[in-house]
């Protein structure tokens, strides 16, 4: 495995699912089919504050969480974005397409 790959993590804890680790190019796969299962059976409030580090792949992978969360009819919210995170979100003008929960917002 490539460094880094094994800190990536993703766990579901009732109704959050918690996403840590690098979320890059090398480990986006895997925890993007194992956030699709979460998302697949309930709603979901994603908690990315244990993210270390992002590229692209993780917009990419929370915009796809959201089309699966619609397609599946649940309702997905995102919280704790990473400042980095964030960043990349406004860079690509996709602001209004992933719901972000405000504080003391849950689903």
């Amino acid at each position: 495995m490539a460094a880094g790959k094994t800190d990536a993590h993703i766990r579901l804890e009732g109704p959050r699912l918690l996403v840590g680790g690098p979320v890059t190019y090398d480990t986006v796969t895997g925890i993007a089919r194992a956030g699709e299962a979460a998302i697949k059976t309930s709603a979901v409030l994603v908690d990315l504050a244990e993210i270390t580090q992002v590229d692209s792949s993780a917009v990419s992978m929370l915009l796809e969480w959201v089309r699966k969360a619609q397609a599946y009819g649940q309702k997905i919210r995102f919280i704790n974005l990473p400042v980095n995170l964030a960043s990349l979100v406004e860079l690509y003008d996709v602001n209004d397409l992933i719901p972000v929960a405000g504080p003391g917002e849950l689903l």
